[in-house]
Formats: C-alpha cells, sequence, structure tokens
C-alpha cells in the first residue's frame, strides 16, 4: 500500500520522525490526512490479521457474482486506516481512542486511492477530549467511508523517531503442489514415456512422479546407463519398464514413436538437451506435428500474487510471429481450460501500453486482441499491449488511466520473445519464490519440460499438469 501524507503543521513534514500535537494546541477545525493506494496485498495481509476470510474480499471469481462485480476491501481496513491518523498525525502519539462510529458509503477496491481525514469538530476542554469528524474519499471525490472519533488529547509533547518496521512477505498458495496432486492423483496414473534420464535428478524426479501416482514410466535410455545411475543413488527401479536405446538421440526417435504407436500417452524430458528431444517431436516425418505451432508455458504461483498464472513462451519459440503468438496464445488458453480457468485474462505484454509503430510487440499486441474480436482466437478474454505492470496491478493500471477487464488480474501472460519470457519467469522463481511447473503444448501429447535445476517440487507439479492437459485433449483435441 503507497502512501502519501499531509502534515498539518510544517513541523511534521520530516517522516523520519512521529510527533504529536497537544490538547492545548489543538483548535476546532484543525485537521490531518493521509493519502493511501490499495492494493490486493493490502487485503490479504489484513485477512490474515483479522481472520475474516470472507470471499468477497478473496476469491476474485467469487466476487465478481456478487453485487459489487469484484474484489473490495473489508469496511474496517478504512477503519483502520482512521485510527492511523488520530495515533501518528491528529492528535498523535499518546492518543487514547475511546470510541469511533462508522458508515460504510461505497465499496473500496483495489486500486483506488483514499484520502483519509480526521477535523476536530469539538474539545472538552475539561476531560481534554476531542470529536473528530473522520473521512475517506476516494479519487472520485466520491465519500467511501464516514464517522465520527472520540479520544483523549495527549497533554505532554511527544517526538520519537519513527519505528522501522519488520518487512512482511505474505506467502500464498505455499500448499499450492499439494493440492495440486489431491486434484491430479484420482485421475489416474499417465503412461509417460520418459527421455533419457541418466542423471540423478532426472531419473529421481520421474520416479518420485511414480510414487506420486502421476505417471506409469516407461525410461527411454540406454539400459546400462540408467542402472548405473540408478545404482549409484539409490534409486529402486523395480517394476519400472525400461526401454533399451544406444543414445540420446535414438531415445527422442524412440519416445515419439511410441506416442504414434498408442503406447504412451505424454512425454517427459529427462537429462538430454531440449532441443534435441523438440527436433524428434516436430520432425516432418514421424513428428508429433500438429495443427498448432508448438509452445511452450509456463504455470506459476507466486506469493505476490494473488492466483496461479501463465508465462508463454519462454522455451520453444525464440522470436515469434504473429501467426506464431496466435497460436502461443490458443495453446496457452487450452493450458488455462485444462486447469480449470474457464475464462482465461490473456495480457499481451510490451514494454508499454499504447500501440507505438516502432515496437513491433505493441503492433502485435494489437493485432492478436483484433484476431480475438473477430473469433480468430477463442476461450480468452484478450488485452494488450499491456506493460508488466499494467497487468499484474490493478493499482498501476488505475493510475495509467486503464480500463480493462484482463488489466490487473490476468490469467495468462503472453510475452514478446523467448529471451524475456525466460528472463521473466527465472527472476520469479529465484527473486519472488514462485512455484513453477512446465509443459510444452501443441503436439499430439503433452510434454513435461523440466529443468536439471528445477526442484522436485516444480518436478511433481510439472506432470500434475501434464496429467490435466492429456486429459483435456481427450475432451477437445487440437
Amino acid at each position: 500500500m503507497s502512501d502519501t501524507a499531509t502534515a498539518p503543521t510544517p513541523s511534521q513534514d520530516d517522516l523520519s520522525i512521529v510527533r504529536n500535537r497537544t490538547f492545548d494546541e489543538i483548535a476546532v477545525g484543525d485537521s490531518a490526512s493521509i493519502e493511501r493506494v490499495l492494493t490486493n496485498q493490502d487485503i490479504q495481509l489484513f485477512a490474515v490479521l483479522s481472520g475474516d476470510v470472507n470471499p468477497q474480499h478473496l476469491d476474485a471469481d467469487y466476487a465478481a457474482s456478487t453485487r459489487f462485480h469484484g474484489v473490495i476491501a473489508h469496511g474496517m481496513l478504512g477503519g483502520a486506516l482512521i485510527s492511523a491518523v488520530l495515533g501518528t498525525r491528529l492528535p498523535g502519539p499518546g492518543t487514547i481512542y475511546l470510541g469511533q462510529t462508522l458508515k460504510f458509503l461505497a465499496p473500496v477496491r483495489v486500486g483506488d486511492r483514499l484520502r483519509i481525514t480526521v477535523t476536530v469538530s469539538a474539545r472538552d476542554e475539561a476531560r481534554k477530549r476531542l470529536t473528530l469528524a473522520c473521512s475517506c474519499i476516494n479519487q472520485d471525490g466520491a465519500t467511501v467511508i464516514s464517522g465520527e472519533a472520540q479520544v483523549i488529547a495527549p497533554t505532554e509533547r511527544v517526538e520519537r523517531a519513527r519505528t522501522t518496521l519488520p518487512e512482511v512477505r505474505l506467502r500464498v498458495g505455499q500448499d499450492g503442489v499439494h493440492r495440486l496432486l489431491e486434484h491430479v492423483r484420482p485421475l489416474g496414473a499417465l503412461r509417460t514415456a520418459v527421455v533419457h534420464p541418466c542423471d540423478a535428478l532426472s531419473l529421481g524426479g520421474a520416479l518420485d512422479a511414480h510414487a506420486a501416482g502421476l505417471i506409469d514410466p516407461v525410461l527411454v535410455a540406454p539400459r546400462a546407463r540408467v542402472l548405473a545411475v540408478a545404482e549409484q543413488a539409490g534409486l529402486d527401479l523395480t517394476g519400472i519398464t525400461i526401454e533399451d536405446v544406444p543414445h540420446s538421440h535414438a531415445a527422442a526417435a524412440r519416445a515419439v514413436a511410441m506416442v504414434l504407436e498408442g503406447g504412451v500417452q505424454a512425454l517427459m524430458k529427462g537429462s538430454l538437451h531440449t532441443d534435441e528431444l523438440m527436433a524428434a517431436v516436430v520432425a516432418t516425418q514421424g513428428g508429433l506435428r500438429t495443427k498448432r505451432r508448438v509452445s511452450h508455458c509456463f504455470v506459476m504461483q507466486t506469493p505476490a500474487y494473488p492466483r496461479p498464472f501463465i508465462i508463454t513462451d519462454a522455451a520453444i519459440n525464440i522470436a515469434p510471429t504473429l501467426e506464431h503468438k496466435a497460436d502461443i496464445v490458443r495453446n496457452a488458453i487450452d493450458l488455462a481450460h485444462a486447469i480449470g480457468v474457464g475464462q482465461p485474462r490473456v495480457a499481451i505484454l510490451a514494454a508499454v501500453e499504447t500501440v507505438n509503430a516502432g515496437m513491433p510487440a505493441t503492433l502485435d499486441a494489437a493485432a492478436l486482441c483484433k484476431m480475438a474480436d473477430r473469433g480468430q482466437i477463442t476461450g480468452g478474454l484478450l488485452d494488450g499491449p499491456l506493460a508488466f505492470d499494467n497487468a499484474v496491478s490493478m493499482a498501476a493500471a488505475h493510475t495509467k488511466g486503464i480500463v480493462s477487464e484482463v488489466a490487473g488480474r490476468a490469467d495468462i501472460l503472453v510475452v514478446p520473445d523467448l529471451e524475456s519470457g525466460n528472463m521473466l519467469a527465472k527472476q520469479l522463481e529465484y527473486l519472488g519464490d514462485a512455484a513453477t511447473a512446465g509443459i510444452v503444448l501443441g503436439a499430439r501429447v503433452p510434454i513435461v519440460l523440466t529443468s536439471r535445476a528445477d526442484s522436485r517440487e516444480t518436478r511433481l507439479a510439472s506432470c500434475a499438469v501434464g496429467v490435466l492437459l492429456a486429459h483435456h485433449y481427450k475432451l477437445a483435441p487440437i
């Protein structure tokens, strides 16, 4: 929650100091204000502190169906902001709160800029009490909260260095992988060719997914190498099928052939390079091409965002054309449907939110949105170009005057090229504590694409998403 403050006297301009005003210094008509821009994190943190988990404040899908047509802040969050003015501005430190009335006149939404003001309306000299009119007014000039406070004002001067607050980071959905596995497990294990799992990480990841009931693995690799890796790492291959091939290139080719033969329903990358696997997948003869271009998606969940989201393409298409991007969007929408998002909001990212002839990404974004308008891309709600901040922050979108059903609550982020997508996803993972899952779409079967640096949780989540996507393909083949 960003804030600015309006000080009642020049002496309070130093925000490193907290000062009060004593009863004798305060007259009827004196006032003080602060301004705050409400963020989604503010609402979540208030819910944590208060225990008020009403879905009207936390569940965007539910909130969209209510009379308010979206998430609104807890009413008492506004009350807390009034308390902040009384405790830090007027009268300030030493104030004793006696009572407060509040009227909630209009909803407060994410992105609203509130001006919270208290004004002295009466003084009780004998008891050193003040009555203050209180109001919260939004950026449109509408009063959203009004009320009246009763306080005992301090009689002695207080001046203290402002306390440095601890950094609070919300970690939402940290049980997301567990809940995903619980959701997917009843669908049954997916017969999966694990392509060249010839190191402990990739082999262990496949066995973990097998133990979790996600896949029934067929290890397509040189048998001797797989057995040696298992023995060295202490991994048990009892009951696991091994399809013996001489090397990684042959493993990729054989895994693709097994799909065409109907022997497996998905592929999972082992320790071979992505390019080697994908060359076999997209081969003109004997590959797994469909009418769609093959593309990659990261499914991500980060503590700073209230719902899982998809980033595409961060691994396959280096510099996609407009035609390629149309398929990338279609594939991502399919994935969103598979994971339960019925009408995904698709943000087409660029560096700016306006169309600029000198920036091809903005032209592509505008064209993709028009394609959606004309029914060439269906199943999602598109908007762009949108800068990243506008796509994920309603406050940022509101500040820039962007009116959009997508801005601030995107389910899918479509990046301009592979480099930007890869950097964005890895920044979120390593600096933003994001949980991730990687999947390739557009082929005849899902392809679970993991990195050697991926955690066990990432590998399990990727397999779980692959299961969901396989079942979606059965219902709506591409």
